[in-house]
């Protein structure tokens, strides 16, 4: 059976994303929102929190993949930058 694929966006009109696994787009995008439900956080902490939950599980790397799903997240409008400094993250 073929992978799935997803065509990511990117939160910056003219800018295009990359098309990813929608296997790992899941996953990502389950811990990060999952992350962010618990709070606010600047990109740093963020991508941390990320690579320690799925370090172990998953199969690519983790803080490109974190991006890449970060910023589809932003231009669906689902998560936001606070815009305050510092920069942190929450749900929409």
């Amino acid at each position: 059976m073929k992978d799935e694929y997803i065509q990511t966006l990117h939160p910056i009109e003219g800018k295009t994303n990359k098309r990813i696994s929608l296997k790992k787009y899941e996953i990502i995008k389950d811990n990060i929102l999952s992350i962010l439900a618990e709070s606010e956080l600047t990109h740093t902490e963020l991508m941390e929190e990320l690579y320690s939950r799925v370090k172990d599980n998953f199969d690519g790397g983790v803080q490109w993949y974190g991006e890449t799903v970060k910023l589809d997240l932003e231009a669906r409008r689902i998560i936001k930058r606070t815009g305050k400094k510092p920069e942190k993250y929450k749900i929409i």
